[in-house]
This record gives structure tokens, sequence and C-alpha cells, in this order.
């Protein structure tokens, strides 16, 4: 099955530095993100979904900025990534999520990546 990365861009009316904080903490991932995480050493992120694990390590993560993870179980170029953005002309702060899915599932993790930002938007108070 063929794989692509898949780029998909929200405004978020929220200061950047709140934004971060619900893409870059447990407390903050667990309002819209997963049920639960756990971290381990400083790299090691376990999410769970309705009692399942899932272990990502951290890649690198730069303050205010982005986040970004790699799936244990996927393949070596493949991870997912929330970074902050700014628009230059109007100023609009964004989240940009980067995600690698198969080919076959782009309409439903649309859909998925959708219903979670809405999440996020009602856990910063803004829906």
């Amino acid at each position: 099955m063929e794989r692509r990365k898949l780029e998909l861009e929200y405004v978020i009316r929220s200061s950047p530095t709140i934004l971060y904080q619900y893409i870059s903490t447990p407390s903050g991932l667990v309002e819209w993100f997963c049920d639960d995480v756990n971290i381990k050493g400083s790299k090691r992120y376990i999410f769970l979904w309705d009692g399942e694990e899932n272990e990502a390590e951290l890649v690198k993560r730069v303050n205010g900025k982005y986040i970004k993870f790699k799936w244990k179980e996927g393949n070596a170029d493949e991870f997912f990534q929330f970074e902050i953005t700014k628009d230059e002309l109007t100023g609009d702060i964004g989240l940009l999520i980067t995600d690698w899915v198969d080919e076959d599932e782009v309409e439903e993790m649309e859909m998925l990546w959708e219903s979670q930002v809405n999440e996020l938007k009602h856990a910063l108070g803004l829906a």
C-alpha cells in the first residue's frame, strides 16, 4: 500500500504560548489528542487510545514552535508533527499537522484530524 505525507493547516485563534502547551505537554495532549500519555525518560512517549498503547519517540522539539514524533511501529522516514504557524499578512496563528497515511485512508484521516482539531478548539475555549 502506498503511503503519503498529509499536511493539514488550521487557523487557531489562540496565543502561540498557550497553543504550544496543548501540543507539547501530557496534560495538553490529553485535552484533545489522546486518552492519556505517559513519558518514559526524555524521549519515549506512550499514547493511549481506548486502552491501546502506541509508542512514539520525541524526535525534535523547538519551544513555542513545534514538536515532532516518530512512531516506534512505523516506517523509518515517517513522522507526525505539530507546528505553530503565523500568517505574515493577517497575523493569524495556525496549527500545521503533518502525518503519514495509507493512500486509501486520506479522506478518513482528514476527517479524523478535523475532529481532533475541533476538540482542541473546544479545549482552548474557541468553539
